[in-house]
């Protein structure tokens, strides 16, 4: 035997089996809540309720992605301020920007 191959074994270690425990929980919630969606869509009436449950799922599911696989989770505090704070401001400004688009809308529909 030369020497290379002498030490070349690898040695495979037991998965961590919490490790996966924890993530399959997380796919099973986010799977879940993508079965909850597709039932709603295939149910529910178009308008304003659907599309309030569909931006909070989507929400949920942001954050299970982005806590899990992401590993935003185990970061410091101020990082995960840093970035939910700009998220949840930008979020605010589109509701408010479309709030203010239909009520310039209505004004001029009503004008003519």
């Amino acid at each position: 035997m030369t020497h290379l191959e002498e030490t070349s074994t690898v040695e495979v270690k037991p998965a961590d089996k919490s490790v996966i425990k924890r993530l399959l929980r997380i796919a099973l919630i986010l799977f879940l809540v993508t079965v909850f969606e597709f039932v709603c869509a295939f149910t529910m009436p178009r308008g304003a309720l659907l599309i309030t449950i569909f931006v909070s799922l989507t929400i949920v599911k942001a954050f299970y992605i982005v806590s899990e696989f992401m590993h935003l989770k185990y970061e410091s505090k101020v990082l995960i301020w840093s970035i939910v704070l700009p998220m949840i401001l930008v979020v605010w400004l589109i509701v408010a920007l479309i709030y203010e688009g239909g009520s310039i809308l209505a004004d001029r529909t009503a004008m003519f």
